[in-house]
């Protein structure tokens, strides 16, 4: 991203709204709005916003696994398969019985 295209002053934003918006959305881009000189909302396309807590959710998930492997708090992955499979096929008992 270049910031030198991507910063643009609200005053630009209220005269331009639509056309900001339009381009926002379908280039994916992501503009800085700023207020006094100071950067203050960032204006984003849904879809690279949605990719973006994606990743974050994703990062969350594997730090809090480096924290348990760590801790030595994990199960060997035969062990984890077994569960599920024992869960999957006590589902299919409990159904088969409705």
């Amino acid at each position: 991203m270049k910031f030198s295209e991507a910063v643009k002053p609200i005053s630009y934003l209220k005269a331009h709204a639509s056309e900001v918006v339009r381009d926002v959305s379908e280039n994916q881009k992501t503009l800085v709005i700023t207020h006094n000189g100071e950067a203050k909302v960032i204006l984003q396309d849904v879809k690279v916003y949605e990719k973006t807590q994606e990743s974050l959710a994703l990062l969350k998930i594997l730090a809090l696994s480096g924290k348990e492997i760590k801790k030595r708090n994990y199960r060997p992955i035969e062990k984890s398969f077994e569960n599920v499979r024992n869960r999957i096929d006590s589902f299919k008992r409990g159904q088969n019985e409705i």
